[in-house]
């Protein structure tokens, strides 16, 4: 009896549970075109041709993009890639991106990414970095693991640098992590604006 009563409360407090679960934000990722943009309220025309409308709220943090090159990626840098999976258990790298030492640790670790079909993002601390015939080759730690990457020679490379809303303009391009809320609404959780023809390439 004593566990019939216990069984028919979990599952009392799993039904109660689950409407709490499904309303929890989904995360999803804005890419394209400022169409317009105010004091409150920030609309991109997405990759599709959408337009996503979301609002500016107080203090969101938002970052630029300075060019750099495959010399600032180097042992002791953290750094975010984004790669595709090779057959042979490796990932060739399509982009890097520097992390300011005071943005290390962001991020940390290895996920899918959705820039192309299959691709992945992993953040963290370039363990070794050796030529190759293609260009490099890096290890890249985090806490629950490494991945080796292959570098092409002409892999663009950006570091993120401060930004603020006034860099936000009409027609330059931006990388938006956000949350998209149960009433369908999309809270930007930070902002990635290019300028002087960098764009976001994550």
């Amino acid at each position: 009896m004593k566990r019939s009563i216990l069984g028919a409360i979990g599952l009392a407090l799993a039904i109660a549970a689950a409407p709490a679960l499904a309303q929890q934000p989904q995360i999803v990722r804005v890419r394209g075109t400022i169409e317009s943009v105010d004091a409150h309220t920030l609309a991109i025309k997405t990759r599709d041709g959408a337009i996503a409308t979301m609002a500016l709220k107080e203090n969101l943090p938002i970052r630029g993009l300075e060019r750099k090159s495959l010399n600032d990626v180097k042992p002791g840098v953290f750094v975010g890639i984004t790669a595709m999976p090779q057959p042979d258990g490796t990932q060739k790298a399509i982009e890097i991106h520097i992390f300011p030492e005071a943005m290390r640790g962001t991020g940390e670790g290895h996920r899918p990414w959705d820039l192309k079909p299959n691709s992945t993002m992993t953040n963290g601390n370039i363990d070794s970095a050796v030529a190759s015939v293609e260009g490099q080759e890096l290890v890249l730690k985090y806490k629950d693991g490494e991945k080796k990457f292959s570098i092409p020679a002409n892999i663009e490379v950006v570091m993120f640098v401060p930004a603020t809303v006034a860099d936000l303009k009409p027609g330059e391009k931006v990388f938006v992590a956000a949350k998209k809320l149960p009433d369908g609404s999309i809270e930007p959780q930070f902002i990635t604006v290019g300028h002087d023809g960098i764009n976001p390439p994550m």
